[in-house]
């Protein structure tokens, strides 16, 4: 590969999360929660309507997307809870190119903890029940587009990486 590509790739790499973060500072954060709620509900509606989120009844996870400054927690009492970060009783922290991968199933998320990209803190055992949930997700129940764009992210984000390594 040329050094124009991996010195673009880097560059790619280097300014998405800033320039991702500058732009998401702009929406309102009712907006934002408001918005995570329902990819949320979507994403895990099977998982809603078996209940399979009754261990997170009267507890707090909280996801913080560290590069792109993105918090929030979640909760379940019947129907799935999301609100800022305060008292979480178990906290994730990952940056976008771990979450995007995991998320389009070409990262183990046990990989990246040992690897010290996923970070997870509180409540180990809550910790476990959110991360098994997380990965019973299946891309085929979100929306066509949906699916679509986190397979493509993912492997872009793959193609930008291997170039930036060479």
């Amino acid at each position: 590969m040329s050094g124009i590509s991996q010195q673009l790739a880097s560059h790619v790499l280097h300014f998405a999360p800033r320039v991702s973060k500058k732009s998401l500072a702009l929406v309102p954060d009712n907006l934002k929660l408001d918005l995570l709620s329902k990819l949320l509900n979507l994403m895990l509606k099977p998982q809603i309507e078996q209940a399979e989120l009754d261990f997170l009844q009267g507890k707090w996870a909280a996801i913080s997307v560290a590069d792109i400054g993105l918090q929030f927690q979640m909760s379940f009492d019947g129907k799935l809870r999301i609100s800022h970060p305060q008292q979480a009783d178990v906290t994730f922290t990952a940056n976008v190119p771990e979450l995007l991968l995991v998320a389009a199933g070409k990262e183990d998320p046990d990989t990246l903890f040992f690897q010290r990209k996923l970070l997870i803190d509180g409540d180990t055992e809550l910790g476990l029940e959110v991360k098994n949930l997380l990965l019973g997700i299946e891309l085929d129940s979100l929306p066509t587009a949906a699916k679509l764009a986190i397979e493509k992210l993912a492997v872009t984000l793959q193609t930008l990486q291997q170039y930036q390594s060479i």
